[in-house]
């Protein structure tokens, strides 16, 4: 018997016109499809006639194990995922399941698959769709974090949590409430307030892109009283983040070097394709003269933030890389 093929899709946030054309055809060349009962009624207009696994919340490894023995049937399966498959999504459960029954990529010398083919179909993850519904607010550096702790003991979301907040990324929620799970947004919200300003803006996007959308804007002071659910997806935003005409951006950086306004030029000591002046080599031989003039390693990791050894690594490979600089420059 010929393998059968799993091709773990990502239909995207919910609506059809925002899932990807290779999507939609491998629901289409599909014989089965399996997917958890929400995410079944999403794609219902695609799946007439076919044969459909309906799984509940929970049950993520048997949509898996029912795939491989499917698929090994010789079948192709559709195992659906709302957003990215791999974006907390069914990638990774179905993986393990497959490494656990023996499966290898492995193809023959015939240039076929030894066991059952596996494709991944990407989608645009909730933190994308999300972002797109409220302005831009990913335009510099985020994070993920999903506050489910039915697989993920607390302690370790909590870490997570608060060097986000302390690094001051723009950080989406995933799975923040539910029917059960009442109290963790609170202490994400407890977490993030010992680092950032209790305005923080904050959006809360629900079943973006679905019959029931709805999205609200608060601040981090106020977020835990928002109308938050498993179909919700939480952003917040990072020191640099604001709202303005009911649009919430996080600035690139470009105001740290040019003058966005007028005649567009950069700062005094700035470059245009250049590092900033406060970028790794600024900051290097800032850092070596502050040190030269008498702050210790201690102070001035307490200054930046930084680990001790980090700061102290930096300054020993400064003081290294001197000698050679010089030499350079007088070879040239």
């Amino acid at each position: 018997m010929t393998p059968g093929k799993i091709m773990l899709v990502g239909i995207g946030p919910g609506n059809v016109e925002h899932m990807t054309a290779r999507a939609r055809a491998a629901i289409a060349e599909a014989d089965v499809v399996i997917g958890y009962v929400t995410y079944i009624k999403l794609v219902a207009d695609l799946i007439e006639g076919k044969e459909i696994i309906r799984k509940s919340m929970t049950e993520e490894l048997d949509r898996a194990i029912e795939a491989l023995e499917r698929a090994r049937q010789g079948k192709k399966v559709a195992l659906i995922s709302s957003g990215d498959a791999g974006v907390y999504g069914m990638a990774g459960p179905t993986f393990e399941v497959l490494f656990q029954a023996g499966w290898t990529p492995d193809v023959g010398d015939d240039g076929q698959f030894v066991d059952v083919e596996v494709e991944i179909i990407p989608g645009a993850s909730a933190l994308n769709a999300c972002a797109a519904l409220v302005g831009a607010p990913l335009t510099h550096d985020f994070c993920a974090i999903s506050l489910s702790d039915l697989l993920t003991p607390w302690p370790v979301i909590a870490r997570r949590l608060a060097a986000a907040a302390a690094a001051d990324f723009v950080v989406a929620l995933y799975n923040p409430k539910s029917g059960r799970r009442t109290q963790q947004i609170v202490h994400a919200q407890r977490l993030f307030l010992q680092s950032r300003r209790a305005d923080t803006p904050v959006a809360i996007v629900k079943s973006g892109y679905r019959r029931r959308q709805n999205i609200e804007f608060t601040t981090l002071a106020h977020m835990a009283d928002a109308d938050i659910g498993m179909l919700s997806t939480v952003l917040i935003g990072n020191s640099n983040t604001f709202v303005r005409h009911g649009l919430m951006v996080t600035p690139r950086g470009y105001a740290n070097k040019y003058a966005v306004e007028g005649e567009k030029s950069t700062h005094a000591g700035e470059q245009a394709g250049r590092s900033l002046s406060s970028g790794l080599t600024g900051w290097l031989a800032a850092l070596q003269a502050d040190h030269a003039a008498g702050e210790s390693a201690a102070q001035l990791a307490a200054r930046h933030q930084l680990p001790l050894a980090y700061v102290q690594g930096a300054l020993a490979a400064t003081v290294e890389a001197q000698p050679q600089s010089a030499e350079t420059e007088a070879q040239e």
